[in-house]
């Protein structure tokens, strides 16, 4: 009960003045929702930076809008509002120096990131990075006279390169061009490029034509990208420079292995740093992950943590230097990696396992070395937990209602971003507890505060399987006891993502659907995150009909509450959730309209379409053509069931999707083109699987007015 009490003291003043407004939430109300990110506490933890992304007009068009990056600064005792630090160009990636007087962030200069630094002493901010290939992620040494950045290496400057090959090295690993050996390929041909002389000039002119984007000649693995192939190959590295404007930077990783990440040692001596286990295995084969530590200059790097088959990341050293924490696991697997501490000098016999059954994130030592603070989704939420590292034992300390998106950590105080229903995003600081808190913002509180929100009422049930399912019901904004409404059962992809009252990307939409009418019911099946390990896997071999079970029982079980028109149901995801509808309406004929976006339909073909493909081997079990897995995989593709599907369909697909393939959803809507069936189906120019989250904005209001209103065609107010 004091539980509770505390929970409504807390929280009850910001959704008794979200329930108080009258307001309806808009389509066009996602414009104004403010992001917040980044957080990072000065040296002396009386100030945060962070970044925020809010949406702008772009240009003169009254109908295009552009996301712009800029950084913030507030006093963590809420003694004033944030203040702007940057404007104009888009600023990210903030780091305080050790003695607090300047912020080292990234701006892009010529389309590339630099580095720059502000000093709050006064002034405007300093570029000191014009490096070619970029800076991103700075980090200061513990005396300030150093930063650390990353950059992006392309494969063709790396060969040539005198600082970060001066030996004029090739890979180690075969660079699989057929009937080359040794990839002697890769040596720089000088001969004269001309299409009618010898063999060496027509190589030559090929390669030029190859330079100037006549060609894509593509030998990798791994050539899809986000919204193009890509024959190209990079490396990521890390360079050193004194912490002065023009310093010339200097290489600390190199070679033809990548590099994910680096920070100093406490005592600036070292770097511990996140890559590739060896050179040896090409980029795109190479599923594991070690640990290393090296000397200033990259020099004399040493292995502190890898193996074959095992990935280690997530590196993070005490205060002290003396202890490790680390997550690891097995490579390319449905499962949740192990938390673990180790002694810096001390090898994997040394290794203390902390069991905490969610995906985590953000690990953060406090300064005495006592706990070990992170964050994890988790039913519905991502809470921040500590561990103590003398019992093992693992706390929350908020609660599954809310999710802490970025947080940091100083002494006695812990500054946070946090997402609930009554507010997507605000930032707050509390006690390291996360006692007492105190809001330091109102970038979304200002405008909220004059809507009607609807809050989901969350409820369970136990599946075939024994595993409790998680869904929530929200009811229309102006409902009105005794009437029925219709209701959109509305599905998460991943399939290993996990919605809730703590996840920020369904906000806005969940809202406005309430906001026109209709009840929203979502939930996470089993194969969610959030839930465990064994939650996590039980979809294994099991695309269709155990999620279908979970979604439709949870449906079933929100009508129960008797507000639920079932004669007016629609149903909508994306990505796995667009194959997930699909392979629903092709099972039942309960809904009256369904949209899928952005859907994998024909699991052999998104195989070789998708960037995302190992979730075919990962999840099934082998590749379409090997007798066992192409059985399953054949079973569980929605295009094999498309002859029963008669629901009224609008099919979404960004042209430029290749996380799962544009032709995914052009074979869906063929098929029922060519059977008659009732469907639509959109491109979106340019578009990219992120279109709903971080694309262009006015198709993002786009494709959810667009759903709603071909549902409205057949579900009748």
């Amino acid at each position: 009960m004091k539980k509770i009490l505390l929970l409504l003291v807390l929280f009850g003043a910001r959704l008794v003045s979200a329930q108080n407004g009258t307001e309806l939430i808009k389509v066009t109300d996602m414009l104004k929702i403010k992001q917040i990110s980044s957080v990072t506490l000065s040296p002396d933890g009386r100030k945060v930076a962070f970044v925020v992304n809010q949406i702008e007009p772009d240009g003169d068009s009254k109908w295009e809008f552009k996301y712009q990056n800029q950084l913030y600064l507030a006093p963590t005792d809420g003694s004033a509002a944030p203040k702007a630090l940057t404007a104009r160009e888009a600023a990210s990636q903030p780091a305080w120096s050790p003695d607090g007087k300047q912020l080292a962030f990234v701006r892009a200069v010529e389309g590339k990131p630099q580095v720059f630094v502000l000093s709050f002493e006064g002034g405007e901010p300093v570029q000191y990075t014009k490096h070619k290939y970029g800076a991103s992620s700075p980090k200061w040494s513990p005396d300030g006279k150093q930063l650390l950045f990353a950059a992006s290496i392309p494969l063709k400057d790396l060969l040539k390169d005198t600082d970060l090959n001066p030996n004029k090295e090739i890979p180690k690993w075969p660079y699989e061009k057929p009937g080359f050996d040794k990839n002697t390929q890769l040596v720089p041909n000088n001969a004269k490029p001309d299409p009618d002389g010898n063999w060496e000039e027509i190589r030559a002119y090929l390669e030029n034509n190859a330079n100037d984007k006549k060609a894509k000649v593509i030998n990798k693995l791994n050539f899809q990208e986000e919204s193009t192939t890509s024959a190209d190959m990079s490396f990521s590295h890390f360079f050193l420079m004194n912490a002065e404007a023009g310093a010339k930077p200097q290489p600390v990783t190199r070679g033809f292995y990548r590099f994910s990440n680096a920070d100093f040692t406490p005592d600036g001596k070292q770097l511990i740093m996140t890559g590739d286990v060896d050179d040896t295995q090409h980029p795109d084969r190479s599923l594991e992950s070690a640990i290393f530590l090296s000397d200033l200059t990259g020099r004399n790097l040493k292995m502190v943590l890898g193996a074959e088959g095992k990935n280690y990341n997530s590196a993070r050293l005490s205060p002290s230097g003396k202890w490790l924490a680390f997550q690891y696991g097995n490579t390319s697997f449905v499962d949740i990696p192990m938390l673990a501490l180790m002694p810096i000098n001390g090898t994997v016999q040394d290794i203390i396992n902390i069991p905490f059954d969610r995906n985590k994130g953000n690990l953060t030592w406090s300064e005495d070395e006592k706990f070990l603070y992170f964050s994890a989704q988790s039913n519905g939420g991502a809470p921040v937990y500590r561990a103590d590292l003398a019992t093992r034992k693992v706390e929350a300390l908020s609660d599954v209602n809310a999710g802490i998106s970025s947080f940091d950590l100083l002494n006695n105080k812990l500054v946070f971003v946090k997402t609930e229903v009554a507010n997507p995003f605000e930032l707050y600081a509390a006690d390291a507890a996360m006692k007492n808190p105190v809001r330091l913002s109102s970038f979304n509180a200002d405008w909220i505060k004059n809507k009607k929100l609807s809050f989901p009422e969350k409820k369970t049930f136990v599946n075939e399987k024994g595993l409790t399912v998680e869904y929530w019901v929200m009811k229309p904004t102006h409902f009105e006891p005794g009437k029925k409404y219709p209701t959109i059962l509305n599905i998460h992809g991943g399939p290993t993502a996990m919605w809730g009252p703590g996840e920020s990307s369904m906000w806005h939409e969940f809202q406005y659907y309430a906001a026109k009418g209709y009840a929203v019911v979502y939930g996470n099946p089993r194969g969610s995150g959030g839930y465990g390990a064994e939650f996590l896997r039980a979809n294994i071999n099991n695309w269709g009909t155990g999620p279908t079970y979970d979604v439709l029982t949870y449906l079933d079980k929100a009508g129960e509450g008797g507000f639920i028109d079932t004669s007016r149901l629609a149903v909508t995801g994306g990505s796995y959730a667009g194959y997930l509808v699909a392979w629903i309406i092709s099972h039942d004929q309960r809904f009256k309209a369904a949209c899928s976006q952005r859907g994998v339909y024909d699991l052999g073909t998104f195989f070789g379409e998708g960037n995302a493909w190992r979730l075919v081997p990962n999840y099934f079990g082998g590749y379409p053509w090997e007798a066992n897995a192409k059985a399953i995989i054949q079973r569980e593709s929605p295009i094999n069931y498309v002859q029963n599907i008669h629901t009224p369909y609008i099919i979404f697909h960004g042209e430029n999707d290749l996380r799962t393939g544009v032709i995914q959803g052009e074979m869906l809507y063929r098929s029922l083109k060519v059977l008659g069936r009732t469907v639509e189906y959109v491109r979106h120019p340019g578009g990219t699987h992120e279109l709903t989250r971080s694309g262009n904005n006015r198709q993002r209001i786009d494709q959810m007015l667009r759903t709603i209103e071909f549902f409205e065609r057949f579900i009748k107010h």
